[in-house]
C-alpha cells in the first residue's frame, strides 16, 4: 500500500509540474485538492459547495446554483489531462482521472504496451510520378493530416462536454426523423471559411454528427463544402448546413429574412419581443482562463423550391458550432428543447428557429443553454413563440 500510495504521489507531482500544469495555478491547486481528498477516501462526500470554499476560496454566502466557477473549471481539469496524457504524459504508468458525476479522481496502472515490430527495410524500384500521382498523394497526405486532428478535437469534445446519443429516444425521433426516414439522400454541408478564419468548429462539429449518424445507420449521407454543392443537390436532397452561410447564394437566400439572423458579432434579433435583446452578442474571453459566452443559432427551414428539409447549425465560434451539434445529437438536451418548443397539441413546429447559450473554455463548449425560439410557417411568415 505504502509502494502504492507514493506512486499515485509521484504521478500527482509529475502532471503537476508538466507544461499543460505549469501556466494555471487554478488547476493545479485544484488537482492537488481533489487527489488528496480520494487518496484519503473522502472525496466521496465532497459537494460543489465544500470545493468552492476550500479551493477558490469563496464565502460562506456562496451558492453553487448561482454560480458555476466549480463546475467549470472541473470540466477544464478534466480536458488539461486529457491533454497531458495525449502529449507529456502518454507512457506514464498510472492513468489519473476525474470522471463525471463527482470529485473522486481515479488513479489506474497503464496496460502493458506490446513490444513494437522491428521496421523492416523494403526496396521499392524508382518511379516516374506525373502531376496526377503527386496531386493524389498530397490529397492523401491531407486526409491523414485532418483525420489526426479532427479525431483529437471529437476525443477532446467527448471527454470533456454532453455526450453524443446513445439510444434513438422519442425527443431525438422528433427532432431528426424527417432526415433520417426520408428516401432523400442526406446532405452534410460545411462552410467555406472566410479568409483568415478556422475551419475547428465546423470540422468538430461534422465529425460529431457523423458519428450521430452512424449510429442511427443513416447510409446515404455526402459530405460536401458550401462552395462546392450544386443547386440540383440541393433541391434532391435534405441538408445539415454546418457554419456561417457563405460561399453558396441557394443556401444563403434559404436562411434570409428570417426571425434571427447571424451576424459577426453574435445573433440579431429582427422582432424582439417584451424584454429581449436586439442582438445576442457573443463574448470572446479577455484571457485563457476566462469563459467564453457564444450564442448559436438552429433553423429548421424548407429547402430549395420548397423540396426536402434543411436544417442549419451555424455560429461564428468553434464553441459555438461544436456546442449546438452536440445539443442536437444529446438525449436528455433533446428532451428539453422538445419541452421547450411543443406546441399546444403536443406536436412541434415543422419550421422553426432556435437560439442556443455556449459556455466555453479554450473553445470546448461546457454548457449549453436553450434561449428562445420561434416558429416559422409554411409560407416563410414568423410568428412568435
Amino acid at each position: 500500500m505504502v509502494l502504492e500510495l507514493e506512486a499515485t504521489h509521484a504521478q500527482i507531482q509529475r502532471i503537476l509540474q508538466s507544461k499543460a500544469f505549469r501556466t494555471s495555478e487554478i488547476h493545479r491547486n485544484l488537482l492537488s485538492y481533489l487527489a488528496e481528498k480520494s487518496v484519503s477516501g473522502t472525496a466521496d462526500g465532497l459537494k460543489e459547495y465544500t470545493v468552492g470554499l476550500d479551493v477558490f476560496a469563496k464565502p460562506d454566502s456562496y451558492d453553487p446554483r448561482q454560480e458555476s466557477t466549480v463546475r467549470m473549471h472541473v470540466a477544464r481539469l478534466r480536458q488539461k489531462l486529457g491533454e497531458y496524457y495525449r502529449t507529456e504524459g502518454v507512457d506514464d504508468p498510472i492513468l489519473v482521472d476525474l470522471p463525471k458525476g463527482g470529485f473522486k479522481v481515479t488513479f489506474e496502472p497503464r496496460e502493458a504496451r506490446l513490444e513494437a515490430i522491428p521496421e523492416q527495410t523494403i526496396a521499392i524500384a524508382p518511379a516516374r510520378w506525373g502531376r496526377k500521382e503527386i496531386a493524389l498523394v498530397a490529397g492523401m497526405l491531407l486526409a491523414v493530416g485532418l483525420a489526426v486532428y479532427f479525431g483529437t478535437r471529437l476525443w477532446q469534445v467527448q471527454r470533456t462536454s454532453l455526450q453524443t446519443a446513445r439510444e434513438w429516444t422519442p425527443e431525438l425521433k422528433q427532432l431528426w426523423e424527417p432526415f433520417i426516414s426520408s428516401k432523400r439522400p442526406l446532405i452534410v454541408c460545411l462552410s467555406t471559411p472566410l479568409p483568415g478564419s478556422s475551419e475547428a468548429g465546423t470540422a468538430t462539429g461534422a465529425v460529431l454528427l457523423g458519428q450521430f449518424l452512424g449510429m442511427l445507420q443513416k447510409q446515404d449521407v455526402l459530405v460536401t463544402r458550401s462552395d462546392q454543392i450544386a443547386a440540383p443537390e440541393v433541391a434532391m436532397g435534405n441538408v445539415v448546413f454546418l457554419g456561417p452561410v457563405v460561399g453558396n447564394r441557394q443556401m444563403q437566400a434559404m436562411s434570409a429574412d428570417r426571425p434571427f439572423v447571424l451576424e459577426p458579432e453574435g445573433i440579431r434579433n429582427m422582432n424582439p419581443g417584451p424584454g429581449e435583446p436586439e442582438l445576442f452578442a457573443d463574448k470572446p474571453p479577455h484571457d485563457a482562463q476566462d469563459t467564453e459566452e457564444s450564442y448559436a443559432l438552429i433553423s429548421r427551414v424548407p429547402g430549395l423550391y420548397g423540396n426536402g428539409e434543411v436544417l442549419y447549425l451555424s455560429g461564428n465560434r468553434i464553441s459555438s458550432i461544436t456546442g449546438e451539434v452536440q445539443a442536437f445529437t444529446d438525449a436528455m438536451f433533446a428532451k428539453t428543447l422538445v419541452s421547450k418548443m411543443k406546441k399546444p397539441d403536443g406536436s412541434l413546429p415543422h419550421y422553426y428557429q432556435v437560439v442556443l447559450k455556449v459556455k466555453s473554455m479554450d473553445t470546448m463548449p461546457i454548457e449549453v443553454s436553450y434561449v428562445l425560439h420561434r416558429e416559422l410557417q409554411v409560407n416563410d411568415q414568423p410568428t412568435r413563440k
